[in-house]
């Protein structure tokens, strides 16, 4: 099978079909100038039997292109093949002195069906090589480079990379097309996964995190858990979680991903223009200030400031409260303790990203978290 143009949904029907209909249009012309010019080729009849057998093989060719199983190299080749013969045996039947009275070659316009066949299966590039190989040979078979093959050549160039362009615009608004109706279709399924995980999932683990949060151990590290996983959930309800595999190369404005973080007790600045960054950088990051604001709202009054500056080379986002901060050993205890929720949450996502997570904290005077990510190398 052909790996060129492929519109999906059948968005190219309409232009396999306008093909077939000009193979017919012009076969039906080639009828007329065969009738009218007969007399003075040097083999009417074996004229006759040409146009038989052009006649054969449109037939063949619509009924072949009409199945987009059939549309590959084997029946591309036979097309512009049969073509080529016709016109290389268009000498030996029109004779040399009919063609040097100018008469035009048997097949005339019906010479550029698979001019226009390649440019809707391939594009540009192949509607042009399909015109570059007839118009040779149908220069070729006149024996000299008369303005009128000279000019019919062009034509089909023009004719192959134009068709071609419109067949590639035809399948990315095709691409363009399916992709919103499956994002569309994926937010109703989401809002509707919402309404229902909302009324039951997300609402066990709030009760869960708000009930354990003052306990220590096991039943702590319960709790703190099941706040990770209820704003994960949430996340992922939201359609702020994984990209999928068609959305892996756009850049993310990190700046519309910490939007939903803002509110009247969390104070967002950031800069007028977006902060690109790579998806799954920007998604992670995110991430790990999500996690630094669930720290605060746990152990502090919830009131944060978070700031994101674009430095070119790195984009820095940093988180500040009034909590009642914490000694620089407390760390290291949480950590000894099994609660690992600085360490992989924040740390460890920074860690993978090549960057830093700077934590300064004092007890009584707050805490700042700094999270620096490099743009090289992303």
């Amino acid at each position: 099978m052909v790996t060129g143009v492929s519109a999906p949904g059948g968005f190219e029907l309409p232009l396999w079909r306008a093909v077939a209909v000009f193979r017919v249009a012009s076969l039906a012309y080639v009828c007329v100038v065969v009738l009218r010019d007969a007399d003075r080729y040097a083999h009417p009849l074996l004229a006759g039997m040409l146009v038989l057998v052009m006649a054969v093989w449109t037939a063949v060719t619509a009924i072949g292109y009409a199945t987009p199983s059939r549309r590959g190299w084997p029946l591309l080749l036979a097309d512009l093949g049969v073509v080529v013969a016709i016109l290389l045996a268009t000498p030996w039947v029109m004779g040399r002195d009919a063609l040097d009275a100018g008469l035009p070659t048997m097949a005339v316009a019906w010479l550029s069906g698979p001019v226009l066949a390649w440019a809707v299966c391939g594009g540009r590039r192949r509607g042009a090589l399909a015109a570059l190989v007839v118009g040779a040979t149908d220069v070729a078979t006149r024996g000299m480079a008369t303005p009128t093959a000279i000019n019919g050549a062009i034509l089909m160039l023009l004719a192959g990379v134009v068709v071609g362009h419109v067949a590639r615009l035809t399948v990315t608004a095709g691409e363009r097309l399916q992709r919103a109706v499956e994002i569309e279709a994926a937010n109703r399924e989401r809002e509707r996964l919402a309404r229902d995980i909302h009324d039951s999932v997300l609402q066990v683990l709030a009760l869960v995190q708000r009930r354990g949060e003052r306990l220590d151990g096991e039943a702590g590290e319960l709790a703190r858990l099941a706040g990770e996983q209820e704003a994960a959930l949430r996340m992922l309800i939201s359609g702020t979680g994984p990209l999928s595999g068609d959305d892996v190369d756009s850049p993310v404005d990190l700046c519309a991903l910490l939007g939903r973080y803002a509110s009247g007790s969390v104070s967002l600045s950031a800069p007028a223009t977006p902060v690109p960054l790579p998806p799954q950088v920007a998604r992670e990051l995110a991430a790990a200030i999500g996690a630094a604001l669930d720290n605060v709202a746990r152990h502090g009054d919830g009131r944060a400031w978070v700031l994101v500056e674009d430095e070119g080379t790195a984009v820095t986002v940093s988180i500040r409260d009034e909590g009642p901060g914490f000694t620089p050993e407390r760390l290291a205890e949480a950590a000894a303790q099994g609660r690992l929720g600085v360490t992989h949450a924040i740390q460890g996502r920074l860690a993978d990203l090549g960057g830093t997570a700077r934590i300064s904290s004092t007890p009584g005077a707050g805490t700042e978290v700094e999270l620096t990510v490099p743009r090289r190398g992303l």
